[in-house]
């Protein structure tokens, strides 16, 4: 589905067949190729999304229709029957199937490997869907994980926080007066101000992480994907941060947040389990089973035993994979 005529908002990617052939022009509003870098880069900026969708809160529940059966104008994010490859015979990812509303926050969980960042891809456009439909409204934000990103760059936290305005697509031209300011007053947000002129490389791993959410505010999008945004970071940062969801929430927009951590998922409007496929997507309270986690994690979850209000509690171990 391509953007809507008219309404440069909403655009999508080019994307090909299994043959080759292309099957959707590119949406009014794409930055140019060479505007995107890969994500690993601190430079990077996301490409656009595909177009718009999202579901109002009580079709969040299990009503078992089709997200083409509901309104598009009811959705900010929507994913109905994607399957995903990174050229491989067998989907890294595959029957993926969820929508949103504005101002609600989803947690993903999975191993590593399991498919999070995968889907993430799927959703800024980078990755092209090899089965299924992806909606987002507009172009999202992508915050990747920080182990990604590069230290020796010779950039300041400012010159960071302003990568973000780079969407905006005069990426040749000086930055405005306004994106200046704009990129200031996220990393106010983010309790940074003071550490605007300091390199990238000698902030701490938390400010780091802030940094990088500074310049996801700074492009102003309606949807943000953000990979394991509180990975390695210090109490300090993480309470900030958190505080920043909630308060991002509050101004209507979705936030789709890739963690390990079980038990802060239950902080979410709902949560998605992933490893390789889809296996259970909902609230909290009713997804997270004992069942759903061992499917989730297999061996690298320990499940204890359940707490007084009958909640599962579970600690994962992570194997990384290089």
């Amino acid at each position: 589905m391509t953007g809507t005529e008219g309404d440069d908002r909403f655009v999508s990617p080019p994307r090909r067949a299994g043959n080759g052939e292309e099957v959707a022009e590119t949406g009014p509003g794409q930055a140019p190729a060479s505007r995107r870098a890969d994500s690993g880069d601190i430079g990077a900026v996301i490409g656009p999304a595909s177009s718009p969708a999202a579901a109002d809160d009580e079709r969040l529940s299990k009503t078992g229709r089709n997200a083409s059966e509901i309104r598009e104008a009811d959705f900010t994010v929507a994913v109905e029957g994607l399957a995903a490859t990174y050229g491989g015979p067998a989907p890294a990812l595959e029957g993926v199937d969820f929508s949103l509303p504005a101002g609600s926050s989803l947690c993903v969980l999975g191993p590593n490997g399991g498919g999070k960042t995968t889907l993430f891809r799927a959703l800024t456009g980078e990755l092209t869907p090899l089965r299924g439909t992806v909606r987002v409204d507009g172009r999202p934000a992508y915050l990747a994980q920080t182990e990604r990103t590069r230290l020796d760059f010779p950039v300041t936290a400012l010159d960071v926080a302003l990568m973000g305005s780079l969407a905006n697509g005069r990426w040749w031209l000086p930055a405005r007066r306004s994106e200046r300011a704009a990129a200031r007053g996220a990393l106010a947000r983010v309790g940074l101000e003071d550490r605007a002129d300091v390199r990238f490389g000698e902030l701490s791993g938390g400010q780091r992480q802030r940094v990088l959410l500074a310049r996801a505010l700074v492009q102003d999008a309606r949807v943000l994907l953000l990979d394991e945004p509180l990975a390695g970071v210090d109490p300090a940062s993480g309470e900030r941060i958190e505080a920043l969801f909630r308060d991002l929430r509050d101004e209507g927009r979705t936030l789709l947040v890739s963690t390990h951590d079980v038990d802060s998922a239950r902080d979410f409007d709902r949560v998605l389990c992933l490893n390789h496929r889809q296996v259970a997507f909902g609230d909290p309270a009713t997804a997270l089973t004992r069942e759903t986690l061992e499917q989730t994690y297999g061996d690298e979850i320990v499940v204890l035993e359940d707490d007084a209000d009958g909640r599962v509690r579970a600690v994962t171990v992570q194997h990384h994979q290089h």
